[in-house]
């Protein structure tokens, strides 16, 4: 039986918690390789059980995804409902109850595939800020066939180049964000693979290529970098650094840079494949295929294998395309950091500037439409060629201390350089001692919880946002669920402070450094403590509840969700001609 990881199982009952008392369309943000397939499957899993009557539609932009995602629902369910309607993969099975779908062939035949209770959008990033779109108007006319369809979205990154936030802004699709993890957590919890990167010495130069729509124009951009010397050069140094490699990614700046690319690498001896939106699909899968095998051991791309692209053993990511799209640079890394037997750590060589234009990709903040082309706050180590963050005392990779004012801290090998390295060193596990609850009040802002934790000498600190709203509220919901289960999330700090008697402690607490501070990343309850009438420092816990258990999927709903509560029932329907009544 199939398993959720922790967080996965908190992405599913973040949707649930949503819903209780909110109508919007929310997005679960899960980095890439993080198991979105399994999330979305566990969840439709749920829902048909708890409401049988429920109709779900999955909407994707690419036939990969299609199928993967269909594939991950039957591995968990092989008696689910569950069909497909995608020209690209010769199936129409518009009857299904949970059917998987690619917008480009659905987005005109709203009628046919007819009414939908809940309609779940992978890689929701790629949809267009603009209201008249096909993913708009076909999500529109869904919407008038049944007014209380919920919409949520899936996505690695939760912006878009030409708009920021996916729930920022008028126009966004998007309300709030529900549940968010985050690259660095996962892989410091050994869920993805870590990322290390150097500075190559070859730099693709785009002084003097034009912009539009906030990216670089595609046809100055090939034109500035597709020089032979400097392909040249890039191709020498991949090969140096990945001599003890076996998987190559290289992104290029267009059709004929990365037919280049690959006449470089094959004409030194290394087999290298390309492949382009327009590739012909048999041709396509061939050579993913061989890819996997590793009968091919570099693959040249433009335009494709940033999403849908699943090659687990890819150890080495090479850049060879600027972006001024954060979504884009995050989607390039996040083809390294899938796990594999035998792969350590992938490689990212970024030529084109992207973590200097970026910053690292767990940092990356999208700039709002005209605010400028500032680089990140990064920097190079001098003696490894690191690309590391502004920030950072001590290179992750060969512990050069840099010169400045500072409070030297242990180098950890987990460090990335890619990633931040300030913020991603591993948490350490401390016993709790005494736990003190007050109010914090915040000037022009909302109240939050303030819990202090005594360790041995040493306090640590976080703020449980109560009063707030979105994901901050979602998170503080997800806290109280840990320590109170039966008791409802209190709606405000004082009506918190008068149950604070009730809560349990937790017999350790995990944390890390985070600049000048510490911050705490989990907790575990791993002895029981009796409690006093009374006290707002003693509390009952239980081993069963542990933070980070695992649970077996099949019946995702959190304890205490109302049925009904959640979902429209199904004599809220509207009949459509040509649909589903």
């Amino acid at each position: 039986m199939l398993k959720l990881r922790p967080y996965q199982q908190s992405a599913i009952a973040a949707i649930y918690s949503y819903f209780e008392d909110k109508n919007g369309n929310p997005l679960v943000v899960i980095p890439t390789a993080g198991g979105k397939s399994l999330v979305m499957a566990s969840f439709i899993d749920g829902v048909l059980k708890a409401w049988p009557d429920q109709r779900i539609l999955i909407v994707t932009h690419v036939r990969e995804l299609i199928a993967q995602n269909h594939a991950e629902m039957l591995g968990l369910w092989p008696e689910a409902p569950a069909g497909i309607y995608s020209a690209g993969l010769g199936r129409r099975d518009v009857e299904a109850r949970i059917l998987f779908a690619g917008i480009q062939s659905i987005h005109r035949r709203p009628a046919e595939i007819g009414h939908c209770d809940l309609i779940l959008i992978d890689e929701a990033h790629l949809i267009p800020g603009k209201e008249n779109t096909m993913y708009r108007r076909f999500l529109d006319k869904m919407q008038r066939m049944n007014p209380k369809v919920k919409v949520i979205g899936l996505t690695a990154t939760p912006y878009r180049l030409d708009s920021g936030m996916l729930h920022e802004g008028d126009n966004a699709l998007f309300s709030d964000i529900a549940y968010e993890v985050s690259v660095r957590d996962l892989i410091e919890e050994g869920y993805l693979s870590p990322l290390v990167s150097k500075q190559p010495d070859t730099k693709l130069d785009v002084t003097g290529v034009g912009s539009r729509g906030g990216e670089f124009i595609a046809s100055e951009l090939q034109k500035a970098v597709d020089k032979d010397v400097i392909t040249s050069a890039a191709v020498e140094e991949i090969i140096a650094y990945g001599k003890d490699r076996k998987s190559w990614l290289a992104f290029c700046s267009g059709v004929s840079h990365a037919t280049h690319v690959a006449e470089e690498f094959r004409r030194r001896g290394i087999s290298c494949a390309t492949i382009f939106g327009d590739t012909p699909k048999d041709e396509r899968d061939r050579i993913i295929a061989d890819f996997k095998a590793g009968k091919i051991r570099a693959l040249a791309s433009m335009g494709v294998l940033t999403t849908g692209f699943n090659a687990p053993a890819v150890d080495l990511i090479a850049m060879l395309r600027p972006t001024k799209s954060a979504g884009l640079y995050v989607q390039m890394a996040g083809r390294g950091t899938r796990l594999a037997p035998g792969k350590q750590d992938c490689l990212v060589l970024d030529f084109a500037g992207n973590v200097k234009r970026h910053g690292p990709i767990d940092l990356v903040k999208p700039k709002r439409p005209g605010s400028g082309d500032g680089d990140a706050p990064v920097k190079v180590c001098p003696d490894c060629d690191s690309i590391v963050a502004a920030a950072a005392l001590e290179c992750p990779d060969c512990g050069f201390i840099f010169p400045a004012r500072r409070v030297k801290v242990a180098p950890t090998a987990s460090t990335l350089a890619v990633l931040s390295s300030a913020k991603a060193r591993r948490p350490e596990w401390l016993q709790v001692n005494d736990v003190t609850y007050h109010r914090h009040d915040k000037q022009g802002g909302r109240p939050s919880l303030k819990v202090t934790y005594q360790c041995g000498l040493a306090r640590h600190t976080e703020w449980i946002c109560l009063e707030h709203t979105g994901y901050p509220r979602t998170k503080a919901e997800m806290w109280w669920r840990e320590r109170a289960p039966g008791i409802p999330a209190p709606r405000s700090v004082d009506a918190a402070l008068a149950l604070t008697n009730r809560l349990r402690r937790p017999s350790h607490i995990s944390v890390r450094p985070s600049g000048n501070y510490t911050e705490i990343t989990n907790a575990r309850f791993d002895t029981c403590h009796t409690p006093t009438p009374g006290s707002a420092r003693s509390a009952i816990a239980s081993p069963a509840a542990s933070a980070g258990s695992s649970r077996t999927t099949g019946s995702p709903i959190p304890a205490g969700t109302k049925a009904g509560s959640i979902f429209a029932a199904a004599s809220a329907r509207t009949s459509v001609t040509g649909g589903r009544a």
